[in-house]
């Protein structure tokens, strides 16, 4: 049989800004009219200007963040956000030019 599936409403800034050298806080809240499980993930995605090809960039998953060791984030990547509070907040320290691209965040509350 099929198990009930509730949505979840996720709010994201639709751009931000930031200097190089700076800081940003990619912002992203969510909704669910479910209890926030244990088992809740939060994904962050990067695609680059101009390419076809997102990568995973970070990753929350029982209860621990999880920076991907993969691309130029990994060492300027902060985790702020707190699920128990709706919310899957990242900040990107020491910006650079090639950080220029779309950001998505993803949130999974199973089951």
């Amino acid at each position: 049989g099929l198990s009930p599936v509730s949505p979840i409403n996720v709010y994201t800034q639709r751009e931000v800004y930031g200097t190089v050298g700076s800081r940003v806080t990619l912002s992203c809240s969510f909704w669910s009219s479910e209890w926030i499980s244990e088992d809740i993930s939060i994904t962050w995605h990067f695609q680059a200007e101009g390419t076809r090809d997102s990568i995973s960039i970070f990753h929350f998953a029982k209860g621990q963040p999880y920076i991907d060791d993969v691309g130029s984030f990994k060492e300027r990547m902060e985790w702020v956000g707190n699920p128990r509070r709706k919310d899957g907040s990242i900040v990107i320290h020491n910006l650079e030019p090639t950080d220029n691209g779309t950001f998505t965040c993803d949130v999974k509350n199973p089951p």
